[in-house]
């Protein structure tokens, strides 16, 4: 059982790490930020917890307001924000912090680490079925999330190469925000127990994982040092992704 649990995380874990084609992260930095995406469970876990106590009132009503509230606040921004802080706190000053394509690595292993505690619990307590459902769906949202964090994130350090101080405070919050947005609304939708909720959940589910799929592959192909070229995590207007190589390997 603990093979179906973990083995969703390691599968797209992997996947990743292939697409990480110029210049792989050291072994050791990509387990210590598993592990410390496995620390920020506890302290999800102690917030949202405080917030049942402090709130219980307020989120016993059980109307849309409260489930929102619950699911956007107490649940999705206290598990991103754990992940984003140990995120940053362990790559952004990182000597290995030196391609664009690491920030994705970097977030989507954090992500991993928080989704595999999380799918043990679950999977533990549910069974094989929990375990195949949370495998399709859970896992690979939170893989989903980290990747939406990396490639604002890795823009944000861009721009601090760039000595733009107002481009890194802007994409850290992005890199903070649509994570959390994202995950509050695929909370919310399963929360609401309607079959019209249901469906709009797996129709973001296939949006999401599209939008991430061709994201990954954008910035993998565009990979570039820091401070080379920055691009924006879902491509610019003016330019494909051959356009900013070209850019970058004429101006190297």
């Amino acid at each position: 059982m603990l093979y179906l649990a973990v083995m969703p995380a390691i599968v797209l874990l992997s996947y990743i790490c292939r697409k990480d084609t110029v210049e792989k992260e050291p072994a050791g930095l990509l387990i210590k930020l598993f592990f410390l995406g496995v620390l920020s469970t506890a302290s999800a876990y102690i917030l949202e917890l405080a917030a049942e106590v402090l709130f219980e009132d307020f989120l016993m009503r059980g109307d849309v307001l409260s489930i929102a509230v619950e699911n956007f606040l107490f649940v999705a921004l206290f598990e991103e924000i754990g992940k984003y802080f140990f995120l940053k706190k362990a790559t952004w000053r990182s000597e290995h912090f030196n391609y664009v394509f690491d920030a994705v690595v970097y977030a989507v292993t954090v992500s991993l680490g928080f989704a595999t505690l999380e799918n043990i619990f679950y999977v533990s307590d549910g069974g094989i079925g929990v375990a195949i459902v949370r495998g399709l769906l859970s896992v690979p949202g939170h893989a989903v999330f980290g990747v939406f964090m990396g490639a604002w994130y890795g823009i944000a350090k861009t721009r601090e190469a760039a000595q733009d101080d107002a481009g890194v405070r802007r994409n850290l919050t992005l890199a903070l925000w649509v994570p959390t947005l994202l995950h509050g609304f695929y909370d919310f939708c399963l929360s609401m127990d309607d079959e019209i909720f249901l469906i709009v959940f797996f129709a973001f589910e296939i949006i999401c994982t599209v939008l991430a799929i061709r994201t990954v592959k954008r910035l993998s192909k565009g990979d570039h040092p820091i401070g080379a070229l920055p691009q924006a995590p879902f491509g610019n207007l003016r330019e494909n992704t051959f356009e900013v190589e070209e850019k970058w390997h004429r101006r190297g």
